[in-house]
């Protein structure tokens, strides 16, 4: 639907709000060719996600072409917005307003990302300037004058030859899919990779994928979670295709030169981008290929919204523009496994004796035998098991020790009663720095030095974890002359050389080995499996793998000990099998009808303001389906998070509501969610909430 100025004889100023400024009576000449622009505007307001249609005059007609920015007077402001399509006549029923400014005569959006952004903003209940905020990145005005100077057009690209792709055919269907590329096709597939370094690793097998579908002369898209994985998959590259064919687009390298990527890709002298979650929207021509590594990672979903997250943006703009695809990580997520039940996507995964000669062996200090020989193996934080596998690991290179937790000590209990000791300012948890610093909650940064029990009165803490410095420290105590490294926090290595030191990292921290750690402990395992979320057990899972395929096979020695409960997410690992415990945990999330077997919208903000959203959209979409959703809540955002309430008005108080929505029905409840947002936004009849769909934190 065009916008258009209304009539102030016909409507109140108060409902003037949201319409381009009156046309003037005596305008500039328009052009003569099209004379109309169809804009959409960079505002967030939900009630303004629809294009406005303006008034092209002569003076512009040759720059305001479909994808430029441009500057528009709307309700007395000026507004960006970009032209989406020029039009020879508009439906709107008032004169039109001018299109004020052309800021750049550069196409920044094109055809098929205005189309991925529509599609990407329907599915998460979001706007389409949402989404685009995220797919264009900002403007930098001398980077343009390079393109316009023809100073980032690099010539013709000469592609170096297809290395040894041996490596895929380890896995089943590897080889048949590279060939699928190769001869122009679009393949689905899921990969279950083994190793994190070497040749062999998955750097090494996604740039065979690449380079295979440029031979074609396609190009690719491949997203990562962080810079450290963009460096690995950077130096993979190119060894197999010319520098000057890849655009990296990340916002850690700044907006100039990830605008000159953007460019680059643009204008066609770039046609493989590799970047983190913005890199999904990347304009690349005649797109062949597109990649997702670790779907797994919570890097994936942008922070702001629509919240969207990598994995769906790709697959959707694999089915858009017939792509191929693939997904690839050391584990594998639920979601992965229904693409592959429902056989959208083919698996593949390497042998059973392929992956005994290429994976470290796994132990569990908790099995039966274990306990034997050491009885306090199940309390002690380094069993004497672990400790082995240290000491005989430093001999040969470095060991990996993986932690839960960063800091010293972060979580502090009551030493009498056992219960988490709290902050008596605002509830929040106590915690420890360092060896020699005082409580403090986590919270507000309180000190607690008079610190007493609310439940029996004492007043003596101790560590209810530990964290990454103390485990350092007594690691440091227990190899006395042996380096330890830590890696956590805001610092965060890449790499560690192949000398033997002890590598203390947190979850997802860990650095790689060029040849691979000799050994690598789990430690903390009962902790993360019992964290209270619905993915608790995947993501640990997830996590183990990622360690473990960093150390050496079993061949050369390569140990893996892990200290958790004998539970089915451990025997995974034990076994090296992650795509059965991903088959089990889908079909325990089917069984219950929860994510992935449904999809879940997650409403969040005051509880009146939540309770005006929710019955204003189960009645949109009991209309629009004739069937009730199933809900969960109001209840309050402590509560499925795992923390205490803090005092305080409990109108005021954050609630959130959820509902379980069939994929049947998730189109219509979607578009029900979008325009209750909308209308909500527009009559400003109640606050705002805040709109998730299929959000990993909810549950």
């Amino acid at each position: 639907m065009a916008g258009h100025e209304a009539q102030p004889t016909l409507l109140q100023p108060s409902l003037l709000q949201g319409f381009p400024d009156r046309a003037p009576v005596h305008g500039p000449p328009l052009a003569a060719e099209n004379p109309v622009a169809r804009v959409v505007l960079e505002s967030s307001l939900p009630h303004l996600d629809r294009p406005f249609d303006y008034s092209v005059p002569a003076e512009l007609a040759e720059v305001a072409a479909p994808g430029v920015r441009v500057k528009v007077k709307f309700n007395g402001q000026e507004l960006n917005g970009y032209i989406i399509e020029r039009r020879a006549d508009s439906d709107a029923a008032a004169p039109l307003s001018t299109l004020h400014k052309v800021v750049s005569p550069v196409a920044v959006l094109t055809p098929a990302v205005t189309e991925l952004a529509g599609t990407v903003a329907a599915r998460y209940a979001g706007t389409l300037s949402d989404v685009l905020r995220t797919a264009v990145p900002p403007r930098v005005a001398k980077v343009e004058k390079e393109l316009l100077a023809g100073e980032l057009d690099s010539g013709v690209k000469e592609l170096k030859p297809l290395t040894d792709a041996q490596a895929w055919g380890v896995y089943s269907n590897g080889a048949a899919y590279l060939q699928h590329l190769a001869g122009g096709g679009s393949p689905k597939a899921v990969l279950t990779a083994l190793q994190g370094f070497g040749p062999s690793g998955w750097p090494g097998l996604i740039a065979s994928a690449v380079a295979t579908v440029r031979s074609s002369g396609r190009g690719a898209v491949v997203v990562v979670p962080d810079y450290r994985d963009l460096e690995q998959l950077e130096d993979a590259l190119a060894k197999v295709l010319p520098s000057t064919d890849i655009a990296r687009l990340t916002a850690d390298d700044g907006q100039t030169p990830r605008y000159r990527s953007f460019l680059r890709l643009l204008s066609g002298s770039a046609g493989v981008a590799i970047g983190t979650r913005s890199a999904a929207y990347a304009p690349v021509r005649d797109l062949g290929l597109v990649v997702c590594w670790d779907d797994g990672d919570d890097l994936h979903i942008e922070q702001r919204a629509p919240y969207a997250h990598t994995r769906e943006v790709l697959l959707l703009r694999a089915e858009q523009e017939n792509a191929a695809c693939l997904m690839a990580s050391h584990s594998r997520s639920t979601e992965l496994q229904r693409l592959v039940e429902m056989q959208w996507a083919v698996a593949m995964e390497a042998p059973r004796t392929v992956a005994r000669s290429t994976v470290p062996r796994v132990l569990n200090t908790a099995d039966s035998f274990e306990q034997e020989r050491d009885p306090l193996a199940r309390i002690a934080r380094l069993p004497g098991a672990a400790w082995r596998a240290a000491k005989d690991g430093l001999e040969r290179g470095p060991v990996l020790v993986q932690v839960a937790r960063a800091g010293y000590a972060p979580s502090l209990v009551c030493e009498t009663c056992r219960e988490l000791a709290r902050c008596n300012a605002c509830q929040g948890p106590l915690a420890v720095s360092s060896g020699t610093a005082t409580a403090a909650c986590r919270w507000c940064s309180t000190p607690a030095p008079q610190w007493r029990c609310t439940h029996c009165s004492g007043t003596r803490l101790r560590r209810g974890a530990a964290g990454v410095m103390r485990t350092a420290e007594e690691l440091g105590r227990a190899f006395p002359g042996k380096a330890v490294v830590t890696s956590s926090g805001e610092h965060i290595k890449a790499s560690v050389p192949d000398s033997p030191a002890l590598v203390v990292a947190t979850v997802g921290a860990e650095p790689v080995a060029h040849n691979g750690y000799a050994a690598a402990l789990l430690l903390d395992g009962n902790s993360l499996l019992r964290r209270e979320n619905l993915r608790a057990g995947e993501d640990t899972v997830r996590r183990w793998f990622n360690a473990a395929s960093l150390v050496k096979p079993a061949s050369q020695g390569g140990l893996v000990v892990i200290t958790a409960d004998d539970t089915a997410a451990t025997g995974a690992l034990l076994r090296w099998d992650a795509s059965g415990y991903a088959s089990r945990e889908l079909a325990l999330r089917k069984e219950l009808q929860l994510p992935p077997a449904v999809r879940v919208a997650s409403v969040t903000g005051t509880r009146a303001d939540v309770g005006h959203f929710a019955d204003a959209f189960e009645a949109a979409a009991t209309s629009a389906s004739g069937t009730k959703l199933r809900k969960a809540g109001p209840a309050p955002v402590q509560l499925y998070s795992g923390g205490t309430p803090r005092p305080g008005n409990e109108a005021d108080s954050e609630v959130r509501t959820l509902y379980f929505i069939p994929y049947g029905e998730a189109a219509e409840a979607t578009r029900a969610l979008r325009a209750v947002k909308a209308a909500s936004a527009a009559k400003r009849s109640s606050g705002p909430v805040q709109l998730r769909l299929d959000g990993v934190d909810v549950l």
